[in-house]
């Protein structure tokens, strides 16, 4: 049995404009900094047997300490990367509307069946960042994985049987740094916390 909690990254350059982060690397701020502090604490007492994160350093630096913290070495995996957006990456919402509103349209109608412009799509990211988890599972016990928002939420659904093309409309908010906790046996998942604030749990 395996518990993975799975951490979005800290707050980026990009959050306050809500601009779509895929593969570009983008910085933390400040307060992202803060965020893996914070995290770093939690992470401290949390009984962690791995930390993971993915290659894209917003990942990186946000693990980093979490994985000093818990006395394990930081480990990286490519297939825990970010959804690739595309044509839309670095783009607002509003910005995508005025450049292609018919495919930013159809995105937000049904986000599985059509990928914004050059975007990768989100079954096959699915698949990517699942086979991941399960892999990261053989090492048992407790272990931090820390990602990014859509590859979460898509790898969520996916888990626990809700079609990928609904993530927006069932998992709407995943916060920086909050805790998302799922529990791998025997083929099985099993969410055992959501968007949890640091601190709220252990």
């Amino acid at each position: 049995m395996t518990d993975l909690v799975l951490v979005r990254h800290g707050e980026t350059v990009w959050h306050a404009e809500n601009r779509y982060a895929g593969l570009s690397d983008v910085e933390l701020t400040p307060r992202g900094h803060d965020q893996a502090a914070r995290l770093a604490e939690w992470a401290a007492t949390a009984g962690l047997s791995g930390v993971w994160a993915s290659t894209l350093s917003r990942a990186v630096i946000t693990a980093t300490a979490s994985a000093a913290a818990a006395g394990v070495e930081l480990r990286t995996d490519a297939r825990l990367r970010e959804l690739d957006f595309g044509d839309a990456d670095g783009l607002t919402a509003a910005e995508m509307r005025e450049r292609f509103p018919a495919a930013r349209a159809a995105f937000e109608s049904d986000p599985a069946a059509h990928p914004l412009p050059g975007g990768e799509d989100p079954h096959l990211a699915a698949d990517r960042f699942i086979a991941a988890l399960h892999d990261i599972s053989a090492f048992g016990g407790r272990v931090l994985v820390v990602a990014h928002t859509t590859a979460i939420r898509i790898a969520l659904c996916r888990l626990i049987g809700v079609p990928i093309g609904a993530y927006r409309r069932t998992f709407p908010r995943l916060d920086n740094c909050a805790l998302t906790e799922l529990r791998l046996e025997a083929g099985h998942a099993a969410l055992l916390q959501y968007n949890s604030p640091i601190g709220a749990v252990r």
